[in-house]
């Protein structure tokens, strides 16, 4: 029995996640390269992918359920693609019932035995038809187990975000977590302008508005395959969200300055503060990972940066042969990553309540060596993109407390008017439900002179 191909491709790529760790960006772009999809097909598999990921803990309630079997003991192959059925039949408006049915069957016969496809189907069929009478948890009697379902979040996370937000923000920021972001792009104006951008964009039949921000920001409403596009070969713009634009912007680098940018892959945030600097003075951007060196350096020489210097260097460590020469350093510090949940749903999953503690002294680490590239007078940035208080202001305010030598720098006069109101004085905190951005964490910081 034939299988349909961008179902099955998914389904490899649902299963490298859930059961070998594998991260969902990595895996995808893998499983994509290694055959000849065309756009709408590579489409439907991103959107199957991504909607599994988004909607696990919903769909894994909803077959408990309907199944006569635990789900533990399931066989993983077979959960998956009773996963991507459910996943179809109730959260896609466009799919046929018959369509998520059969193309299941077809793939539990591939990937299981005559028992798994009966087994398949007789699920489905039983969610198809009950579909408008499933249950969430009683709200008033379980918030959490409520919450949890309904929006497809682990419970510890709801249970931090309800004591630390209340219940309206917390479903609120639930509920974002699981809306499509807006697909934005970064004018690159060392080579184009932004009209002259939108107006090319347009004749290749790709439509942009203004970002809600950023002067460089454009929204992409119709985004496809466009990284094709000769506009992007040739480097005039790239993807960024337009929180993370906003660090450049804080940073305020200036022409001919001397940078350090300590975690510095893939480099969107290195190359915009290059392109504030307009190509003039010097930027040391840093990463562990040699491979992520590649990266920097090939999107440097796309987008015509020419003052970088990428360097692997661990973070963790301190180079002598910097200490006190740099104008700004920028940490945008490893975090657990919750402000993005909206781009990348297997972070939900692949987090604990545990990493907290051990990533916030890895950050602590990472922000007190860099503090010691700063020249006297210069500037300390550190931003995450995560919303949690140990990772963002408290971590702060514990270098703070160690750190007589810095204090915070109100930077109001940086940020677009749209944001002004969400900043405090030396920071600012944004959140996908309220600012409809990546959620992040932006503190500027100087040394004394």
């Amino acid at each position: 029995m034939a299988v349909d191909l961008p179902r099955e491709l998914a389904l490899k790529t649902i299963y490298e996640i859930n059961e070998k760790g594998a991260y969902s960006n990595l895996a995808l772009n893998k499983l994509l390269e290694g055959n000849s999809l065309k756009g709408v097909d590579r489409a439907f598999v991103t959107e199957l992918v991504y909607g599994v990921l988004k909607w696990k803990l919903s769909i894994d309630w909803t077959i408990s359920k309907f199944s006569s079997i635990k789900l533990k003991k399931i066989s993983p192959w077979i959960l998956n693609i009773l996963r991507l059925g459910v996943y179809q039949l109730l959260y896609t408006d466009r799919i046929p019932v018959s369509a998520a049915c059969n193309e299941s069957v077809n793939l539990s016969k591939r990937y299981g035995h005559s028992g798994s496809s009966k087994f398949v189907n007789g699920v489905l069929r039983s969610i198809a038809r009950s579909k408008a009478s499933i249950e969430y948890p009683d709200k008033e009697k379980d918030i959490v187990g409520y919450l949890s379902v309904k929006y497809s979040h682990p419970d510890w996370l709801v249970t931090e975000w309800l004591q630390r937000f209340g219940k309206e923000f917390t479903e609120d920021l639930l509920c974002s977590n699981n809306e499509v972001p807006d697909f934005m792009i970064r004018v690159n104006t060392l080579k184009t302008s932004k009209d002259k951008l939108k107006l090319e964009l347009s004749e290749n039949g790709v439509e942009t508005t203004d970002g809600k921000f950023m002067d460089e920001a454009l929204q992409v409403l119709n985004p496809g395959s466009f990284l094709n596009l000769e506009q992007y070969k040739m480097g005039h713009f790239l993807v960024q969200d337009e929180s993370s634009m906003l660090v450049a912007r804080v940073m305020d680098p200036k022409p001919g300055e001397l940078i350090v940018d300590v975690c510095s892959a893939p480099g969107g945030k290195t190359t915009h503060m290059a392109q504030l600097m307009k190509n003039e003075g010097l930027i040391v951007a840093r990463d562990i990972h040699e491979h992520k060196i590649n990266l920097i350096n090939e999107g440097s020489k796309r987008l015509g940066v020419e003052i970088i210097k990428a360097e692997a260097f661990d973070a963790v460590n301190i180079d002598e042969n910097l200490i006190e020469k740099a104008d700004r350093v920028l940490v945008d510090a490893p975090c657990t990553g919750f402000g993005i949940i909206r781009k990348k749903p297997d972070i939900k999953w692949s987090r604990s309540a545990k990493d907290k503690k051990e990533i916030t002294d890895l950050q602590l680490k990472i922000l007190s060596n860099a503090s010691r590239y700063v020249k006297a007078g210069g500037y300390l940035v550190y931003s995450t993109c995560t919303i949690e208080n140990e990772e963002n202001k408290d971590l702060v305010d514990r270098f703070l407390n160690e750190s007589e030598d810095f204090f915070l720098e109100d930077f109001i006069s940086l940020l677009p008017e749209g944001l002004k109101e969400f900043s405090k004085k030396g920071y600012i905190e944004l959140y996908p439900n309220i600012n409809k951005v990546d959620g992040f964490f932006i503190a500027k910081m100087r040394k004394r002179g």
